[in-house]
């Protein structure tokens, strides 16, 4: 790339004093005398005072990137400005010279303000009676647009891009401060990746990917200038939109200044104005409903799980908005923890009676014990913004024209967002077992369990059992595989409900309803007593999660959407933990909730419930989902749950390397009842994801607890 010498060091006072003169006389073309009294010094001034030193670290908003967990298939973006940095190494010489010849002819020459470009704007606006003509170098534009990313208030965003003399001085006095601190080259990078070309394409990277599908390294000179001549007016010279005849006009004039500067020949200058503009267009994609076609259908629940993850963590800003700002011009790149064969498994084994056309949702979540990382995540639901051809709501609350979540939705009904779930029914017997074998309960104490019970601690409440078959003593083996709601209720009142609701919380479950939040309240938990019959609401992800911590001996690990997350610089994204410690955000972050023989012990009671021989203990001769173990064809424990009138049924099932969690409801019409005849969709739903994502893998088994905690 040709370059002009710099003026010598001698010269350089003499001309910063001109050009801060010429920048005044221009802004007094500009803007009535008696409002730039005292305006120089005190432009001046705050120039030195606030300096460079923003405009030298700040980088401007960048496009992050969401890859597959093989690090390599970028599924989608999520972008405000579409903008990738790109290294001015990596940007062909043609782009960098037909810039200089659109936008600032002596480039090399000033320092920052050019005194001949301010004279000729000053001559052609006395002339106008207006502002006909600018004086900015490409300096002061990248001073400006910079002013403009690194603004935090619509405040600053104002001072930086108003048409005011204030502002004209300061841009200038900062431009010869920029030019002391960064090379030429320094400027011109940051210029190609800060400006704007037009179709939401920010920088060079995009501007060439947008209307050529092309790199910065590949551009031609054709192409170089047709992209060139779009920053002064994207929308005035736009190819795309217009007959092309004003983009081609702006195009030929930066031809021809690249002739006139010596980059390029008179005669390839012409041959050059002779070509067509011929575009290559790239529409790209954004956010989770531009996710790669092979991918969107399913994967897109995911990626809205991703999304609503991230706006939770403290990592990325203060509150939800600076977090989601953070993920749209944070350059990261981030890879998925979904794990492809699991999820396809999970897809092809959910869906209820009329697949995606049903106003009942299957889903399923399986999560990896010992890292919360979120496995897979499938429902009988399309992943798609268009509701058009939704039937109208089932509801009948919901009004006339509101449309149902099925076939298509973005709703995130398996968790991770706003809505508070389902009903888990006998699910949530889980957690007083687990709290009364960590209080020193042993698996094998009895209780005598009549088909009714009636409670003196909770108010005389009276729960019955489903069955008759049920009524006898019990033991936690047989309870739990039978679903003894009497044996339950007794266990819970001996050891305090509050117990078991909050080892639910410290097990990751979340209350979000008026309702649960005001039994979970610390005044009112131990008169719950119904909260082991699972009364409250909950979602597949907090139960996947929360029975993959007794998978992984009680160790429980927040769940966790990605492998891993880096900055633009390809460092790992870190945050700084309560004891002050840093950490990767994408490394797991586990705790011991209860002791390893609790969680062993409670794993041997949840093989009752699937048709699995515990290791020390008896099941009671049947069970509520035997045919678990036979479809899983390895260890398995789990327990099912359904819901008064069965609106809603649950399975949730573990082995030692996975956790699912799998509901049937209707997520617009709590009261409409998916029926006995579907209770068993859930079973299904996991047993068989659990079959066919371990195929092939080795057997592992549980250990089994200890000869003490059995008792």
């Amino acid at each position: 790339m040709s370059k002009r010498p710099f003026a010598s060091a001698g010269r350089a006072v003499p001309l910063l004093r001109a050009g801060l003169i010429a920048g005044i006389v221009v802004a007094a073309a500009m803007y009535p005398l008696a409002a730039l009294t005292g305006i120089g010094a005190k432009a001046t001034a705050h120039a030195v005072e606030q300096k460079t030193n923003i405009l030298k670290t700040a980088l401007p908003a960048e496009t992050s990137y969401l890859y597959a967990p093989d690090g390599k298939t970028m599924l989608t973006m999520f972008y405000e400005e579409y903008r990738q940095y790109t290294k001015i190494q990596d940007m062909s010489p043609n782009v960098q010279q037909a810039i200089v010849a659109a936008e600032d002819n002596r480039f090399y020459q000033h320092h920052g303000v050019d005194p001949k470009g301010v004279a000729r704007a000053f001559v052609a606006n006395s002339r106008s009676g207006g502002v006909s003509q600018g004086a900015s170098t490409l300096t002061m534009q990248y001073v400006r647009m910079a002013l403009r990313d690194s603004a935090k208030t619509p405040k600053e965003v104002q001072e930086a891009t108003q048409q005011t003399s204030l502002r004209k001085v300061k841009e200038m006095r900062m431009a010869l401060d920029i030019e002391k601190e960064l090379s030429k080259e320094q400027i011109l990078e940051r210029y190609l990746n800060s400006a704007y070309f037009g179709h939401r394409a920010y920088g060079i990277y995009a501007a060439a990917q947008i209307f050529f599908s092309k790199t910065p390294a590949t551009l031609t000179p054709v192409e170089a200038a047709t992209l060139a001549g779009l920053v002064k007016s994207p929308s005035e010279y736009d190819p795309i939109t217009s007959d092309q005849k004003d983009a081609t006009a702006r195009r030929n004039y930066v031809l021809d200044n690249m002739a006139r500067l010596g980059y390029m020949s008179p005669d390839a200058a012409a041959k050059a104005k002779a070509e067509p503009i011929q575009l290559k267009l790239t529409n790209p994609p954004n956010d989770c409903a531009s996710l790669l076609e092979k991918y969107r259908a399913s994967w897109g629940f995911y990626c809205d799980y991703l999304k609503n993850w991230w706006s939770t963590q403290p990592a990325f800003g203060e509150n939800r908005l600076e977090r989601m700002d953070k993920l749209r011009r944070g350059g990261y790149r981030i890879v998925l923890a979904l794990d492809p064969k699991i999820q396809e498994a999970a897809e092809k084994n959910v869906g209820a009676k009329d697949g995606t056309g049903s106003p009942f949702a299957n889903g399923i979540v399986v999560a990896e014990p010992g890292t919360g990382r979120i496995k897979a995540m499938a429902v009988n639901r399309t992943y798609s913004l268009d509701l058009g051809e939704n039937p109208n709501s089932s509801n009948p609350e919901a009004g006339p024209n509101v449309k149902a979540n099925y076939p298509n939705t973005v709703a995130p009904l398996l968790g991770g967002g706003t809505l508070p779930g389902y009903q888990a029914g006998s699910t949530f017997k889980m957690f007083p077992m687990l709290a009364a074998l960590n209080s020193g309960t042993k698996l094998s104490d009895t209780i005598n369990s009549p088909y009714k019970y009636q409670s003196t601690i909770y108010d005389g409440w009276a729960p019955s059992n489903a069955s008759g078959a049920m009524t006898g003593v019990q033991t936690m083996w047989s309870g739990f595989g039978k679903s003894v709601n009497t044996f339950f209720v007794q266990l819970e009142e001996r050891i305090g409900a509050e117990k078991g609701v909050r080892l639910a919380e410290q097990l990751g479950l979340r209350w979000r309803t008026d309702v649960d939040r005001e039994h979970a309240a610390p005044d009112k938990a131990n008169k719950w007593g119904a909260f082991t019959l699972g009364v409250s609401d909950a979602t597949p992800l907090e139960m996947a999660n929360a029975y993959a911590a007794v998978a992984a001996d009680g160790r429980y690990c927040e769940a966790i959407p990605v492998l891993s997350i880096l900055n633009r610089d390809g460092t790992p994204a870190m945050y700084r933990t309560a004891g002050g410690v840093e950490r990767e955000v994408a490394k797991p972050r586990c705790r011991q909730v209860v002791s390893a023989d609790a969680a062993r012990a409670a794993t041997d009671a949840a093989r009752c419930p699937t048709g699995d021989t515990p290791a020390k203990g008896s099941c009671g001769g049947w069970s509520t989902a035997d045919s678990v173990r036979g479809t899983v064809g390895r260890p398995v424990a789990g327990k099912t749950g359904t819901t008064d009138s069965t609106r809603s049924a649950w399975f949730v099932g573990y082995t030692p390397e996975l956790a699912a969690a799998s509901f049937i409801a209707d997520p617009d019409n709590p009261f409409n009842a998916v029926g006995d005849g579907q209770s068993q969709v859930p079973v299904e739903a996991v047993a068989k994801t659990l079959r066919d994502a371990l195929k092939n893998q080795p057997v592992r088994q549980f250990t089994p607890p200890s000869d003490q905690i059995v008792g």
